[in-house]
């Protein structure tokens, strides 16, 4: 498909090892012990096997216990994607080549669609990562307590927290590569660019989870059932809103910091700031609250995200600690072999979050196991509107 081989991409593709214009057509399959180096494929495993997981309890979830929560969470989250990714990958087909250009190249993996575009892990790591997110916060039982925006909010935290570990990692191990001189990316913090951090760690899945507890989430909790056609169409209304919403919610930094990096930057931090305050003190508070008020109802867990957010952290964690000597030998922000290298810290403190995270929903005293709960008892405190 060398015709959808723009030049900025065909450059990333160089940089990273494959040429665009040889890449497979609609689907294509490489082998996994001769790809760019040892970490795509274990990153590829951990990450659809994750995936496939977290379907598979989603719907033995819905057999089960009657709630399709986990599915539409699931299936929103891929929603969003096919209708967020596929402009980005093919602006000309879209006809919006001369306002976007291309924002980043992914490297190639075992599995891969769209002409080297999209790996097979992209499209599992959203509903993956907005399932961790999600459950942890209804593990802790924010929605109930807080209602759909403040437990939404919640999820874009956490689901930061999660994603940034690996967001900061993935150029220098070439998994792969932004443009940097495309101004949408701008500004960087060191290999990734501000508006990755705010917009897709945190906004997205914060879109996200208001939708689906919205048109979801809230009425299974007050016990109603949907039918598959209910189910349908609020799944596919819950990706198109959600991207909706992944537009809007970026507003002041987009508009606002239209003519200057560093104002644009200090919007989308800003913006991420409030995020981040907003849900510390409501986990905090909710999670303090569930230790000494043991009586409380409606206890929800879910095993499968608590074991494998574990999972999920000591695989970035042994990731990371392999990268960590070429990451200290690197001279100007980039490795000997020309890599970019994330930012250390930043991301020592998502680690440190989402590890607090995952151990508060072993902390708390827990209902039924597998995920199960019963109806909330209705307080002044109680929300379930937005």
């Amino acid at each position: 498909m060398a015709d959808h081989c723009a030049p900025t991409f065909e450059r990333l593709a160089g940089e990273l090892g494959f040429s665009c214009a040889e890449a497979g057509g609609l689907v294509e399959l490489r082998n996994p012990f001769a790809l760019e180096n040892w970490t795509l494929p274990v990153l590829e495993f951990t990450i659809v096997l994750g995936a496939v997981l977290a379907l598979i309890y989603a719907i033995l979830r819905l057999r089960r216990h009657g709630d399709p929560t986990n599915l539409v969470v699931w299936f929103g989250a891929t929603a969003y994607l096919f209708i967020i990714e596929p402009p980005l990958y093919f602006p000309a087909a879209f006809g919006i080549d001369e306002h976007v250009d291309t924002m980043f190249a992914h490297n190639v993996f075992t599995v891969e669609f769209l002409w080297g575009r999209l790996p097979l892990y992209i499209v599992a790591i959203y509903p993956l990562m907005a399932t961790l997110a999600f459950e942890t916060v209804r593990t802790l039982g924010v929605f109930r307590r807080y209602g759909v925006l403040i437990g939404a909010v919640c999820v874009g935290f956490v689901h930061h927290a999660f994603y940034e570990v690996f967001d900061h990692i993935g150029p220098q191990l070439r998994w792969w590569e932004w443009s940097v001189d495309n101004p949408i990316n701008q500004p960087m913090f060191d290999s990734v660019p501000i508006p990755s951090v705010v917009v897709f760690a945190a906004l997205w899945p914060m879109s996200l989870a208001f939708f689906v507890q919205l048109l979801v989430g809230r009425h299974v909790d007050d016990g109603r059932k949907f039918s598959g056609g209910q189910l349908l169409w609020r799944t596919v209304a819950i990706g198109v809103l959600g991207s909706l919403g992944t537009g809007i919610l970026p507003i002041p930094a987009t508009v606002f910091g239209a003519g200057s990096d560093t104002v644009r930057g200090f919007l989308y931090v800003a913006e991420l700031v409030v995020v981040s305050v907003v849900a510390v003190v409501a986990l905090t508070r909710q999670w303090l609250r569930l230790r000494r008020d043991e009586s409380d109802a409606a206890r929800y867990s879910n095993r499968f995200v608590q074991i494998y957010s574990v999972v999920y952290l000591c695989v970035m964690a042994l990731l990371w600690a392999t990268a960590l000597p070429d990451y200290f030998d690197a001279v100007n922000g980039s490795t000997s072999n020309g890599d970019p290298v994330g930012n250390l810290w930043y991301t020592l403190a998502c680690f440190a979050i989402a590890t607090l995270c995952v151990v508060a929903t072993f902390t708390v005293p827990r209902g039924e196991s597998d995920g199960g709960a019963t109806p909330a008892p209705r307080d002044a405190e109680v929300s379930h509107t937005a």
